[in-house]
């Protein structure tokens, strides 16, 4: 299991005595990472743009950045991997490659669960752009068990048919907690009948990875999703990375999203043609964030190595900064391990929180159908006093929509918005107290 003691040590936002109960928008970066910044700006240079050793150092690192990547959530190669600025922009370059292949009277089937980004560029895409052109998709939305926190499977297979293109669906809930059945959302995909460019006919599956891909072991062949999207600042990584999982066979028919720079093949543009580059770089306009898809990538092996135990007694790692290619038991193992800390933790949440008389927690009651986060709301206080009485007693947590606007109207919540506590590796069970019984506390002082 997670050796919390010997993780702690390495981030210094703990080490500096923070509660952080907010990590369902962004973790805390370790200071392997912070020292792996400083020895990488030594010998930093532009990536396929020089001949210099720091360019040939730096594009190395990058490019070998992509088969970690790769590596660590099961896909066949780097060329399944385009990196974008995060897990929204990722989920709208989807959008917009797939823009093209539309007919008029097609639709898309999305959730109420949805964070804003896994429905918004849907909603636009139907209502604001294609619209403009005559063409009429339609974006459909289904309904979830407001007591369970559970996906309506019979709503969403009902809203699916062979006009589907897309179905786009969250693999974890970051306002419910709730973990979603993919491969039985994959099954309802592949029997829509819809004919695909290829002949295929199937709907697309589109999983957003945000609350998944730092939490769960992810092997996309197994799950077969056309596309799955994530950001590292969920992951112990600092800001500015996004990902995008796709299969070889649509990235290499898709237009890209973003033109000019490093997607042109070398000498490839004339006034009657242009060609692009090869997988992943056809993707990849203008200079990319180096730095940051180094440091995400080491942040994986790092986060792999906490979970296995390492670093040893010796300080030695088995993956960070190694160069070595991961092995999938190990991924597999250091996740389970990750899952079941979490488990521990939330198990703990719901048991504190659930003894608050008045107190709505949202999502499934049993904590191994849910991630490590847990969202609430008492009688009609407004969750953002409940926040603010938190921060005065030193607990960080979150109040408000989380960006999963379409859930909180759905519960038909005034303002849209609750409070949230949510953990990662770090946090250990004193943490999960503290945070909980301040919220008792808080509940208690606000019903007097």
């Amino acid at each position: 299991m997670i050796n919390t003691k010997k993780i702690r040590k390495f981030f210094p936002a703990i080490q500096a005595g923070r509660t952080i109960t907010n990590n369902a928008a962004s973790t805390q970066i370790p200071v392997q990472l912070l020292d792996l910044f400083k020895k990488l700006v030594v010998q930093y240079d532009n990536v396929h743009r020089g001949q210099s050793e720091a360019s040939l150092i730096t594009t190395e690192k990058f490019e070998a950045s992509y088969d970690t990547i790769a590596q660590f959530i099961g896909a066949p190669s780097r060329r399944n991997i385009i990196l974008f600025r995060n897990d929204t922009e990722a989920i709208n370059a989807v959008m917009y490659s797939l823009m093209t292949e539309f007919n008029d009277g097609d639709n898309v089937v999305t959730t109420f669960m949805e964070h804003n980004s896994n429905y918004v560029p849907w909603y636009g895409l139907s209502k604001e752009i294609l619209s403009k052109f005559g063409i009429n998709v339609e974006c459909r939305i289904a309904r979830f068990n407001k007591e369970t926190g559970e996906l309506d499977l019979d709503h969403l297979k009902s809203l699916v048919d062979e006009k589907t293109k897309l179905v786009c669906c969250t693999g974890a809930s970051n306002f419910l907690g709730t973990k979603t059945p993919i491969k039985k959302i994959r099954e309802i995909a592949n029997a829509s009948g819809y004919v695909q460019p290829d002949g295929q006919k199937k709907s697309y599956l589109l999983i957003d990875g945000a609350q998944v891909v730092p939490n769960i072991f992810v092997d996309v062949e197994d799950l077969d999703v056309d596309f799955l999207a994530w950001s590292f600042h969920k992951i112990v990584a600092p800001f500015g990375v996004g990902a995008l999982y796709a299969k070889e066979e649509l990235l290499s028919r898709m237009r890209p999203f973003l033109y000019g720079g490093d997607m042109i093949a070398e000498g490839k543009v004339s006034p009657e043609k242009v060609e692009y580059n090869v997988l992943p770089w056809k993707f990849t306009a203008g200079t990319p964030n180096i730095l940051g898809t180094i440091l995400s990538a080491e942040g994986l092996r790092l986060l792999v190595d906490f979970a296995l135990g390492y670093p040893s007694i010796f300080g030695k790692y088995k993956y960070f900064m190694t160069g070595k290619k991961f092995e999938r038991a190990d991924v597999e193992t250091a996740m389970k391990n990750i899952e079941g800390h979490e488990k521990m933790l939330i198990s703990e949440a719901l048991n504190i929180l659930s003894m608050i008389p008045e107190l709505d927690i949202y999502g499934p009651k049993d904590p191994g159908g849910r991630t490590s986060l847990v969202a609430f709301n008492y009688k009609h206080i407004s969750p953002f006093e409940i926040a603010e009485g938190l921060k005065k007693l030193g607990v960080e947590s979150r109040a408000g929509c989380h960006c999963a606007t379409l859930a909180h109207h759905y519960y038909q919540l005034d303002p849209p918005a609750s409070c949230r506590l949510s953990f990662y590796i770090y946090n250990n069970l004193r943490d999960v107290q503290k945070a909980c019984l301040a919220v008792k506390k808080i509940c208690s002082i606000i019903s007097k």
